[in-house]
């Protein structure tokens, strides 16, 4: 096929990642336009853009998931191409194809290869027909309760519900009592449908204290496929990922080499085309078992990179134009372990905070790499994911790796609101992680079942802002576009334009510092959507019951009762928005 030529890049989502490519199409000579929702307006990847749209809208479902607004900006920024970042619409089929209707260059796989590992159901079914490794599930989506249960007396507990169209940990609920089906069943569709728009759940054996492992594969239209390296992503809470390392360690050659070709045989069967991601589960015996495909590029690929030196989002750029890959899988060198910074307080079992960051204050020096969407000053939104940051840490082997993180973590500092910081700095030197003792330990649920946690929660700290500048940047927004105007500040604040001020932000423990709970009254710990009420007045519950399940950052947090009582005054309804300390009920004797 010719080689197109990308020449303007709408890049379709937010966040650090559309930095990452908005920097990367500098580096290619590419002109970029951002958009955004509201709360975006002067976020980062906004003002590196070189030309930013609004969306029009404040959540998600408002903006970043609107094929016909993306589509629109496109048309009128002149872009001739879409690269879809990652989570939102970047495995949506109908997105890639509507791209490419348009008569642009999607920067992802086609369609039909989206289709067929995109859905979790039909990838299963593909990873079947080449042979590669799979754990007992079912072959198309479950309708009801009745059917996982069915499927619990097949085959025991526990199981995974899994949104056929998930990704990034959403929409995946474990059972492990009968008693919980229906509960999370019901858990896992509305989380799929908040975050992908689809609610198809499908049902497989879950593997007990297994490894997350994968290989990063990049493919070409002409039938090339090649794996960059492997990476080891185990250290996850809640199904979502915290850290990530390549290449993943502790593997035997002959695991290595089942991944690379299991992983190849996938995705040449689909006729993938660009930057994919093949994920396993590696069980305690060392048996594999294919996962899913998650079809774009990955939150942790920055790990392979550094122990490779390929620039994978360049490289989606070129395959997108038609380029071919004329190497095969590279060798490895050194290693690399990633710490996502999110923001949750690990003190209240990562619980999402949203909030101010008064303070970003990023490490450097020998091995060290930063991938950040936000600067001081931002604000953390509660609409969106809950990272901010990756600090990426390489090193000539693990070990040098962790002795560099050990002190970059140390380096690190964001004040204003609580983050994970605390629970890296603790892991790096865990023996579980460390494998000082000829042991790597760590599994998927290893934080949830095994880690004991010391972090205290989060309490709050008063922070000093920069020092005022003798300017100050307006934005304004003429027909949808967004424009930065440069005025005195003094004309917009009244300040004296020679002497800076310091400002001092109040103390504030709104989004993150109450427990929940005050006497009688259950509050919710941070901003939220409700989307479940499980409870009604008059209600008699025990100590532990559900009462609510909140939403926040593109997560179900489930409420239980505090004490035992009555329930009385619910002051909240399913879909209502509400802010961190408002009183959701009481429980009375």
């Amino acid at each position: 096929m010719a080689e197109r030529q990308i020449k303007k890049l709408l890049i379709a989502n937010r966040g650090e990642i559309a930095v990452r490519i908005i920097r990367a199409a500098k580096d290619s000579g590419i002109q970029t336009v951002a958009v955004y929702a509201g709360a975006d307006r002067d976020a980062q990847h906004v003002q590196l853009a070189d030309e930013a749209y609004s969306l029009e809208g404040e959540t998600a479902a408002e903006t970043y998931l609107v094929i016909e607004k993306l589509l629109g900006v496109a048309r009128r920024s002149g872009a001739n191409a879409v690269h879809p970042g990652y989570g939102f619409l970047s495995e949506n089929a109908q997105f890639a194809k509507a791209v490419v209707d348009a008569g642009l260059i999607w920067v992802g796989p086609p369609a039909s290869a989206i289709e067929r590992l995109g859905d979790k159901l039909s990838a299963r079914q593909v990873a079947e027909k080449v042979g590669a490794p799979l754990a007992p599930g079912t072959k198309n989506p479950v309708a009801s309760v009745s059917e996982v249960e069915e499927f619990v007396n097949k085959h025991g507990l526990p199981v995974a519900i899994k949104a056929a169209y998930g990704g990034g940990g959403r929409g995946i609920k474990v059972v492990k009592d009968k008693s919980e089906i229906k509960e999370l069943f019901d858990s896992a569709t509305r989380e799929a449908v908040a975050a992908f728009g689809r609610g198809e759940c499908f049902i497989e054996k879950y593997l007990e204290k297994p490894r997350h492992v994968e290989t990063q594969c990049l493919a070409d239209e002409y039938g090339n496929v090649v794996v960059i390296s492997t990476r080891d992503c185990s250290l996850q809470r809640r199904h979502q990922k915290l850290v990530e390392e390549a290449p993943a360690p502790f593997l035997s050659d002959a695991q290595t080499k089942e991944l690379y070709e299991a992983s190849k045989k996938i995705l040449k069967e689909v006729g993938y085309v660009g930057a994919g991601t093949c994920e396993f589960l590696v069980a305690r015996d060392g048996t594999i078992s294919f996962l899913e495909v998650n079809t774009r590029l990955q939150v942790e690929h920055p790990v392979s990179e550094e122990v490779t030196g390929i620039d994978l989002v360049r490289e989606q750029f070129r395959i997108a134009e038609g380029a071919k890959l004329e190497y095969q899988d590279p060798e490895i060198n050194g290693h690399s372990i990633e710490f996502r910074i999110n923001g949750e307080d690990p003190g209240r079992n990562f619980l999402p905070s949203p909030g101010p960051i008064h303070l970003f204050l990023a490490p450097s020096g020998p091995g060290i790499r930063v991938d950040s969407g936000v600067v001081s000053g931002d604000v953390i939104s509660g609409n969106f994911d809950s990272m901010m940051a990756k600090l990426i840490v390489t090193g000539k082997d693990r070990n040098q790796a962790l002795e560099r993180a050990r002190r970059a973590l140390q380096e690190m500092q964001v004040h204003g609101l609580p983050t994970v910081l605390p629970f890296h700095r603790l892991i790096v030197s865990d023996p579980a992680f460390t494998a000082d003792k000829g042991s790597f330990d760590v599994h998927t649920r290893w934080i949830e079942t095994e880690w004991s946690n010391p972090i205290e929660p989060w309490s709050g700290q008063q922070e000093q802002l920069p020092a005022s500048t003798q300017m100050k940047d307006l934005v304004v927004e003429v027909e949808g576009k967004r424009l930065t105007v440069s005025v005195p500040r003094f004309l917009v604040t009244g300040e004296s334009s020679s002497i800076p001020k310091i400002h001092r932000r109040k103390k504030t423990h709104q989004a993150s510092t109450h427990t929940g709970a005050k006497g009688n009254s259950l509050l919710a710990p941070m901003q939220a959507t409700v989307v479940k009420l499980a409870v009604s007045d008059g209600q008699m519950v025990q100590e532990g019951e559900l009462v609510v399940v909140l939403e926040a950052m593109k997560m179900e947090q489930p409420l239980t009762a505090h004490r035992a009582g009555k329930i009385a005054n619910v002051g909240v309804s399913v879909g209502s928005t509400i802010s961190a300390g408002t009183r959701i009920l009481d429980i009375l004797d």
